[in-house]
């Protein structure tokens, strides 16, 4: 198959050759690799590539992947990185209006009558990209295996190739990107060739708050699979018994070599065996209705997790791959009053919205920035994250499972230009709304937001995403996870604006800033549990209403709390010549036009992580109902 640039133009076209998204779990080859949390299956291509920078399409390198390409006039950029921040492109930032408004007219594929239009985006003068280069030789460890190569993270649309040959094609700019490399992967001197893309049809999904970056801004690795491995893990611990015992199930699907046994072991914190299994291995092996008596439960105050090993070993009996993988039971429910319980009590949400941000970085942030933000966390009562509007990094939901902070994993997609413009509501052009032609690449989203993730037990909400409007598209989202979890609950706001399908979408009644006195009136007669999805915008002088909303907690059961917006201030630091100081810089200060200039500092810390006054606020007020 050959790579066509008029795929950026079609919004049923999102994904070519990539694989299947799958659970996030790490394999390594034995125990000591485990304990060095170093696996030999694994190896790492950040770092410095070449880069070549062109303003639209038309100027890009075309030939640029061949092996005959001559690359010494290519610059040097690190791996993960924005381009912006590089400095070879604007610094944009704006809240609902795509980044293109007042200079190129555009409207979504299949709204208004219209079809695809060809060049919207493949010819798009404003559509920069970016050609990277990597030259590598295979790790000796990982000769022999086969070789997949996953990006965690590439803003917008992008094109893989490896030794001159096309690869793949994926779009999706927040979860993982996998791809097959076995057929043209070398011992030495391999070339492969990525082609980012700042816009395609997936823009019109992508229109978070936030400054408007692009590149290969996460991590990109090797994965060499043993010859008998463990592609995907599933696992639904559940709580029986009046909260007191715990039933395991799981399914292991495999690929390579099936002979052999599979080696299944659970245990507790002090080392304590509470599974020892051992299993022939198939490509499916299914562990059903393990019961333990008086399990140890997860959640906030106490993030109990049990340690799953799962041992592939080969017919002669050698360990070939060895699955680590902690998890913790617990149970979320709704009663038949609306209250929503955590095993058994009810759940209170002390919860920010956290866009992920690095004041030099973007959103290439570090494991350090994620382990500061947690401690933020505990040190401020907060006990709950939504990751607005897109996944987080994989590693994100390790440090929630450990710490006991409860997840509301979102989708990657918001859609808000596409219906609103400058504070009217017009939805003529909403994607995806009910047009059969986005459903698919937004259903393919809900798929791997769940798939890659499945398996963490903070996550108790599986959300949408946000502000784009709402159809029969999304409501295919919701049965997507309604059909794959029944342990979790589903979330979406927008449904309001198409009320028809409030029985099809989002279990909870979720609202953004909406008033403590409206808040009451509905708690009057509820239908459904209430969260505040956002509140308290703590832009500026702010938060000083908060009390306001915890009375509400104390006075009906219905409401859960809510998701302060939000964690974070989304700036810049940047040197100033005039004063000759670092300083931070909000949306307007890189002369972007149009932008909306300081509302990406919302925060309740500075980019720099510096808390604000508010915090104060939000850790006296959290603390009443820690």
């Amino acid at each position: 198959m050959k790579a066509n640039i008029k795929w950026l133009d079609d919004p049923e076209v999102f994904r070519i050759n990539q694989l299947p998204a799958h659970s996030d779990h790490p394999f390594y080859k034995d125990y000591r690799e485990w304990q060095n949390h170093s696996s030999s299956f694994k190896q790492s291509l950040n770092g410095a590539w070449q880069f070549h920078f062109s303003k639209d399409p038309q100027s890009r390198p075309i030939d640029f992947y061949k092996r005959s390409f001559d690359s010494s006039s290519f610059d040097t950029i690190p791996v993960p990185s924005e381009i912006e921040l590089n400095g070879y492109a604007q610094n944009q930032y704006t809240n609902i209006l795509y980044p293109w408004e007042s200079k190129i007219y555009r409207k979504p594929a299949y709204t208004l009558g219209r079809g695809i239009k060809d060049g919207d985006f493949s010819q798009g003068k404003d559509n920069t990209v970016g050609s990277y280069l990597k030259h590598f030789d295979l790790n000796p460890a990982l000769a022999g295996h086969d070789i997949h190569i996953q990006f965690e993270g590439v803003e917008r649309a992008m094109y893989v190739y490896l030794n001159g040959h096309f690869i793949g094609y994926a779009e999706d700019s927040f979860t993982p990107s996998e791809f097959d490399l076995t057929p043209y992967i070398q011992a030495k001197d391999n070339i492969l060739a990525v082609e980012v893309f700042k816009h395609s049809t997936a823009s019109w999904l992508e229109d978070q708050d936030m400054f408007r970056f692009s590149g290969i801004f996460r991590s990109v690795e090797l994965l060499a699979l043993p010859r008998t491995h463990l592609m995907d893990l599933d696992i639904k611990p559940t709580v029986v018994n009046d909260y007191h015992d715990g039933v395991f199930n799981a399914k292991l699907h495999f690929m390579g070599k099936t002979s052999g046994n599979v080696h299944v072991l659970i245990e507790d914190i002090d080392g304590k065996t509470l599974l020892n299994k051992k299993l022939p291995l198939k490509s499916t092996v299914e562990i059903e209705n393990e019961t333990f008596a008086n399990v140890h439960l997860w959640d906030n105050y106490d993030p109990y997790l049990y340690q799953l090993i799962i041992e592939v070993h080969d017919q002669d009996g050698k360990l070939v791959e060895l699955i680590p993988y902690q998890f913790g039971f617990r149970k979320i429910e709704t009663t038949k009053d609306h209250v929503v319980l955590l095993n058994g009590k009810r759940l209170i949400i002390n919860g920010v919205n956290r866009h992920e941000w690095d004041a030099k970085r973007g959103r290439s942030i570090t494991l350090a920035d994620m382990k500061q933000d947690i401690a933020t966390f505990k040190h401020n009562n907060i006990n709950a994250v939504r990751t607005c509007h897109y996944p987080n990094q994989i590693p994100w939901y390790y440090l929630c499972d450990q710490n006991g902070i409860y997840m509301m994993a979102e989708n990657n997609l918001e859609s808000h230009g596409t219906w609103q413009k400058l504070g009217q509501v017009e939805a003529t052009s909403n994607v995806p709304g009910s047009i059969p032609e986005w459903r698919e690449v937004v259903v393919d989203r809900a798929r791997s937001n769940y798939e890659t993730f499945k398996n963490h037990t903070a996550i108790l909400f599986w959300s949408l995403g946000n502000e784009s409007y709402a159809g029969s598209n999304i409501a295919a989202m919701n049965k997507f996870y309604k059909d794959h979890d029944s342990s979790r609950l589903t979330h979406y706001e927008g449904v309001f604006h198409a009320p028809e399908f409030k029985k099809e979408i989002s279990d909870l009644e979720s609202c953004m800033y909406l008033p403590p006195k409206e808040a009451e009136e509905y708690l009057q007669n509820p239908k459904k549990p209430l969260v505040e999805c956002e509140y308290m915008h703590d832009m500026g002088n702010s938060d000083g209403g908060m009390g306001s909303y915890i009375k509400l907690i104390d006075k009906y059961p219905q409401y859960m709390g809510g998701f302060i917006w939000d964690f974070i201030d989304q700036a810049l630091l940047v040197h100033d010549p005039v004063s000759g100081q670092d300083v931070l810089r909000y949306g307007g200060d890189f002369d972007d036009r149009h932008s909306d200039y300081e509302f990406s500092g919302n925060g309740l810390m500075f980019a720099d992580r510096t808390p604000k006054p508010a915090m104060q606020e939000v850790r006296y007020y959290y603390g009443l109902h820690k």
